[in-house]
């Protein structure tokens, strides 16, 4: 009874830890697939810019989400040496709905929309202070107010900077002189075979030509021959 009894518990004590492992496995896996389809904000591709002073400038941003949002908030700030500026914020009360939004900067235009999940803005006639980093937030409510953010760095210039394009020319010659050299290889190929089929076709005609005079020739003499053979009566 005590062996029975002993492997009781270990059997018990195994089933416990295999719920513990797949508890677990389960949590991990909710915890994955949350992380992945939350919500996040991104400024594309790119994430800083070149702009020279004076003029009008888009600070992308855009969010994705695949459980859906609901009251959507968002924001912009600007990091001012660690103080951030607020220029506008926002909420969107569902997919599909546009956004309400405020202003809180003269120069800041809001050019997003939900069609394209796009909060971005417009910095416009921006000055040499105005580079910096600029900040979008977002947090979802759909999502026990699951938050993303992103930075959009500015650079302001006097003037854009001259790309060296000497790199660029060589390739552009090499390149044309290789097909100029193959167009001519081509012409030169066709002039020659062109040539060759005139040159054969004189050949054939003298050919015809020659051994039509040979046929006439000997036609002519055994003309002659049989006419110088033919006996009196």
């Amino acid at each position: 009874m005590a062996s029975v009894g002993s492997n009781g518990s270990t059997v018990s004590g195994r089933l416990r830890s295999g719920d513990v492992l797949h508890a677990g496995l389960a949590v991990a896996l909710l915890l994955g697939v949350w992380s992945v389809g939350g919500l996040e904000v991104s400024t594309g591709k790119v994430s800083s810019v070149e702009a020279m002073n004076g003029s009008t400038v888009l600070l992308p941003c855009t969010y994705s989400s695949c459980i859906g949002i609901k009251n959507l908030f968002f924001n912009w700030h600007y990091n001012d040496n660690g103080t951030l500026i607020k220029l506008c914020d926002g909420v969107i009360r569902a997919e599909g709905v546009e956004p309400k939004y405020n202003i809180n900067h003269s120069r800041v235009s809001f050019v997003g929309s939900s069609e394209s999940s796009n909060i971005s803005i417009l910095l416009w006639n921006i000055t040499f202070e105005d580079e910096g980093q600029y900040i979008c937030f977002a947090r979802n409510q759909k999502e026990k107010n699951r938050n993303h953010s992103t930075i959009f760095t500015l650079f302001v210039v006097d003037q854009m900077k001259e790309v060296d394009k000497t790199l660029t020319v060589i390739i552009v010659s090499v390149l044309g002189g290789v097909i100029g050299l193959v167009i001519i290889v081509m012409v030169i190929k066709a002039l020659v075979v062109h040539f060759l089929l005139k040159d054969d076709e004189k050949n054939k005609e003298c050919l015809v030509s020659s051994s039509g005079n040979d046929n006439t020739d000997h036609g002519l003499r055994g003309a002659k021959a049989d006419a110088k053979g033919t006996p009196k009566a």
